[in-house]
């Protein structure tokens, strides 16, 4: 046993500076999403491939502004207003409270953690960047699974979610990048 105080402090403040590390799968993806959650702004791009496919951007900054492009016009959501433009008209419409909600979550962690389930898939990468990769089951409310890509930086970098949507099959990538990046900006339209 080692009675030497100077070691045994230097020990102690080792493991106490030392980061702590996710221990599993599970505790890396949820750290992702707390980072992600965290985030001041970021980009996205949404692709829906299958019957009705179709690219979606979307900026984000916090709190509460989002710009979403779709092949339809530009919305913008500032708070629990939305600004749809189309054909270039202008309508602002009220959104009901946790509309938001799947962008900002999309893996719904907290609300599905009963449920949670995750798998490492390995090491790969998105755009160049390498990326840890994993697959994400939920089986609460309803059962579902993604794969999902984290960053070097802990942030996500990709999602993909297959499925069937009126028994056709689809699949939907979501890409986000830009985290953190004061250039997006959001105003409502005048």
């Amino acid at each position: 046993m080692d009675t030497n105080p100077v070691a045994s402090s230097n020990l102690a403040a080792e493991k106490a500076a030392a980061p702590s590390l996710p221990s599993s799968p599970e505790d890396e993806v949820k750290a992702s999403m707390d980072k992600f959650l965290k985030a001041k702004s970021f980009h996205a791009v949404m692709v829906m491939e299958g019957a009705r496919g179709m690219t979606n951007e979307m900026d984000f900054v916090a709190p509460d502004r989002y710009r979403m492009k779709m092949p339809v016009g530009t919305q913008v959501i500032v708070g629990d207003t939305m600004y749809m433009q189309a054909d270039g008209r202008s309508m602002k419409v009220p959104l009901p409270k946790g509309t938001l909600s799947q962008w900002r979550d999309p893996l719904r962690i907290e609300e599905n953690k009963a449920g949670l389930s995750v798998e490492a898939l390995g090491s790969d990468s998105v755009e160049g960047q390498a990326a840890k990769k994993y697959l994400v089951r939920n089986t609460q409310p309803e059962a579902n699974e993604f794969t999902f890509w984290i960053g070097s930086d802990g942030l996500p970098l990709q999602l993909l979610h297959q499925g069937q949507a009126q028994g056709k099959p689809y699949s939907m990538t979501l890409r986000y990048s830009r985290f953190d990046d004061p250039s997006i900006t959001i105003d409502p339209p005048q």
